[in-house]
């Protein structure tokens, strides 16, 4: 089926046969959607944290955090493209005759962009691009020229802001104090509010696009010794691109592998999942993970950065535990008085299958280290309050005939089937990609993150290339399959700690403004 060629090509990204093979045998089997055992819900499965337990968890995570490496990851590469989606859409409709009065008058989403424009941060950008073309700005906009407003925020012909990433894009409005935000400069200010070390060191890690890394750098180059010098804190950013050996290999509807016109393989991004590398690769103890786009001003940052440092010390907390367990079984301290203890503390705090642990001490022993040696995560959920996003789910495992907490996307869940609809209709919380994750062994030594995915989780998309039709292999979602296998703990979070920009007018909201 492959030439040479095609291995020469597989093997210049950075991956191998096998693995391309493996890949295509998925498209070729299907995948099998994974089986819901029920919601998770407060008091099986998600933990409802009352104020003594926060003070607590934050307490913990204010002593403790210091002395560790502390690491805040944000994916960031993603294009704001769907974030545009609906000024598209406008434009359009300019192009195609409508007028700006009637545009306003047939569409609430419009109408509310235009009234408030000038109120948002990325008016400035706009403006200072109308005046370098001799625009008067002020002119422009009450002039009602809304069609060459949507052409300079959107196209390259203004500030392509639609091709750019969300990370680059202004934001938020400090009017009081004369300057604007980008996502980037929250996440520094976030950063140095929970994630300082001893030293005064703020480790902070972003996932980029190749074509917009010299810019991330150059912002944050800018950017870092203002933020230093308020914060008092030395920043150290890193960047990483999406692994080329991620890639998977697409296929036509007959599963044969797409070709190129010029008869090469056709490889794909494999998504999200694929940052599990760029995870693996970071140097630290505790590692934050946050989307670019859950940020909020700074008089509305008190919330996040109170439960930052409750899901970070209960984190901390349990590994402790964990990790003196390890050391006991594997220096042979470990003995029988401490195991009903521990077998308590399995099921009850590390949320593991009763049926997984066995009563005899003989027995357990020999399968704690299994159970136990792995990483951990801490993810905040939020009340469902008809938000789109995955939720927490109790996921059974035919394998082991036992069901673990995951966080399940809908298209991992076989819709069709009423029971599976109707357990994931009633989940009563979701996930807002909060979460915290230790990385290290009880040894010190740093986990091989890829040793805990669940391969089986990918999911297989339709696309086309140059009018033909493809189907597209997405890797195993990063918070879902490619952590299946983490020892995972779910926490209620408030609603406030989640505020994304998934469209441009998410930018009105009052969390935003």
């Amino acid at each position: 089926m492959f030439t040479e060629k095609d291995i020469e090509q597989i093997s210049a990204m950075g991956s191998n046969l096998e693995s391309v093979e493996a890949q295509l045998e998925i498209f070729k089997k299907g995948i099998s959607p994974i089986k819901l055992d029920r919601p998770a819900i407060v008091g099986d499965g998600i933990i409802r944290l009352d104020e003594k337990s926060l003070l607590k968890w934050i307490d913990i995570y204010e002593k403790n955090s210091p002395s560790y490496t502390v690491v805040k990851f944000v994916p960031a590469s993603g294009a704001a493209t769907r974030m545009f989606k609906d000024a598209f859409n406008w434009l359009d409709k300019l192009n195609a005759g409508v007028s700006p009065d009637e545009l306003c008058k047939q569409n609430c989403e419009a109408n509310a962009f235009f009234s408030k424009l000038r109120s948002l941060a990325l008016w400035n950008d706009l403006a200072k691009i109308m005046e370098v073309k001799s625009i008067d700005p002020e002119q422009c906009y009450h002039s009602k020229n809304y069609k060459l407003i949507l052409e300079l925020l959107l196209t390259e012909t203004g500030l392509d802001y639609a091709s750019l990433p969300k990370g680059l894009l202004k934001f938020h409005n400090y009017a009081e104090k004369g300057m604007v935000r980008t996502p980037i400069e929250e996440h520094l200010v976030e950063g140095a509010n929970y994630a300082r070390m001893q030293d005064g060191t703020v480790h902070i890690h972003f996932t980029v696009s190749p074509d917009h890394r010299e810019h991330f750098a150059r912002l944050t180059d800018e950017l870092v010794p203002l933020y230093g010098k308020q914060y008092e804190v030395n920043y150290e950013i890193s960047f990483s691109l999406q692994k080329t050996s991620t890639d998977t290999i697409a296929v036509d509807m007959n599963n044969d592998p797409f070709r190129e016109s010029d008869n090469s393989l056709h490889f794909r991004p494999g998504g999200h999942g694929a940052l599990i590398e760029n995870l693996n690769d970071l140097d630290g103890d505790f590692v934050f993970i946050k989307n670019i786009d859950n940020v909020v001003p700074d008089s509305l940052k008190e919330p996040t950065i109170i439960y930052k440092k409750v899901i970070g010390g209960l984190l901390i907390d349990l590994q402790v535990k964990i990790h003196e367990i390890l050391r006991k079984i594997y220096e042979n301290e470990f003995n029988k008085e401490d195991y009903e203890k521990v077998r308590e503390f399995v099921i009850d705090k590390l949320n593991i299958d009763t049926s997984l642990i066995p009563e005899s001490f003989s027995e357990g022993i020999e399968i704690l280290p299994n159970i136990l040696d792995r990483p951990v995560r801490v993810c905040g959920m939020v009340k469902n309050e008809g938000e789109p996003g995955g939720g927490p789910f109790w996921v059974f495992d035919q394998e082991s005939n036992s069901a673990s907490l995951q966080i399940v996307e809908s298209s991992q869940v076989n819709m069709k089937d009423p029971g599976q609809e109707l357990i994931f209709k009633k989940a009563t919380h979701f996930n807002p990609v909060d979460l915290v994750c230790a990385i290290r062994g009880w040894n010190g030594e740093q986990f091989d993150l890829r040793q805990f995915i669940d391969n089986e989780t990918c999911f297989i998309s339709y696309k086309s290339k140059n009018g033909k039709d493809l189907k597209a292999l997405e890797l195993p979602g990063l918070w879902n399959g490619a952590m299946a296998k983490w020892i995972t703990v779910f926490v209620e979070v408030p609603l406030i700690t989640f505020n994304p920009v998934k469209s441009v007018n998410d930018l009105l909201r009052k969390e935003h403004r």
